[in-house]
């Protein structure tokens, strides 16, 4: 049998629109199986390696109880825990780690660092989040969003607060899906130019943004590795709460998504979240079974 080429997921963009919608019938089909009590392993004697230098609940469980349902193994390391963490190069624990098992989830900081990684692997890598981009996320979220509503394209996401890693992915979905993405940050925390698109317009004020849309999306107002700001950011995102009213401004059966840990009282009212146009339990679960596609793509092709 030929060797497939090899292939990695650091941004949304790596792949195809036709790419992504093969993952989302894949990830359909998955689902159906796993909802049915029905065996799929596909992935039998197949290891995945997941390297964390930022901890995670939903990346953790999703990627470990998926390759354990598509009947694989995987092995959970912590950069501090590892030679990672005591300076060895990324180049060389990339040689080494790609050696020993399949494919790879690595979730760290810098982007730069998960690009070096996947240059110098064996096997395909996936990026779990870095500061700059969570592909992962909004594979689930899309699919997610059609899964409830249907495609996707010509329909308009409302991301309001910090653009962020996850702002930075919807940036480049909206590009390859072609949706318009209505953006809505403080200032002083806008998309930096080099990200922009024609699929995205920004609002000074989060309700102009929200107003019509089919998809109002929010995260925590502090990311992970920016602590220190937490209070400045508190005092300047005050008026970026998703709440009710927001809600109202949107579509009729518009929905609300956020890829969690969330802060009811601060990104988002806690009558949205546990509403009836919440969709984030959804969205949490479908992380299992987009990155089961995901796995099975990279590693069989196309099924």
């Amino acid at each position: 049998m030929p060797r497939m080429a090899l292939r990695h997921f650091l941004q949304f963009k790596d792949f195809s629109r036709e790419e992504h919608e093969h993952l989302f019938a894949r990830t359909k089909w998955i689902k159906a199986k796993f909802k049915g009590y029905e065996r799929y392993r596909p992935l039998e004697d197949r290891t995945l390696a997941m390297i964390f230098e930022k901890p995670s609940t939903r990346t953790r469980m999703s990627f470990e109880a998926g390759m354990y349902q598509l009947g694989g193994a995987a092995i959970y390391l912590y950069t501090r825990d590892s030679q990672l963490g005591r300076g060895e190069p990324v180049e060389d624990a990339a040689q080494v780690i790609s050696r020993m098992c399949d494919v790879i989830m690595v979730r760290t900081f810098e982007q730069d660092i998960l690009s070096r990684f996947a240059k110098n692997s064996r096997v395909p890598v996936i990026n779990g989040l870095t500061n700059d981009y969570h592909p992962c996320q909004i594979l689930a979220d899309i699919y997610t969003f059609i899964e409830q509503r249907g495609p996707i394209r010509g329909r308009t996401v409302a991301w309001i607060g910090d653009s962020n890693n996850v702002c930075n992915t919807w940036l480049e979905a909206a590009e390859l899906f072609d949706f318009k993405l209505n953006i809505s940050t403080p200032p002083g925390y806008e998309v930096e130019a080099e990200r922009q698109t024609p699929h995205a317009e920004s609002f000074a004020d989060p309700m102009d943004a929200a107003r019509g849309a089919h998809l109002v999306t929010t995260d925590v107002w502090t990311s992970m590795g920016f602590e220190s700001e937490n209070e400045e950011r508190r005092r300047a995102f005050q008026d970026w709460q998703v709440d009710a009213e927001m809600m109202k401004a949107a579509a009729q059966d518009a929905l609300f998504m956020h890829c969690l840990p969330a802060h009811r009282g601060e990104e988002v009212a806690a009558e949205v979240i546990d509403g009836s146009q919440s969709a984030v339990w959804e969205e949490a679960e479908n992380r299992l079974h987009t990155q089961k596609a995901l796995l099975e793509f990279l590693l069989l092709g196309k099924k």
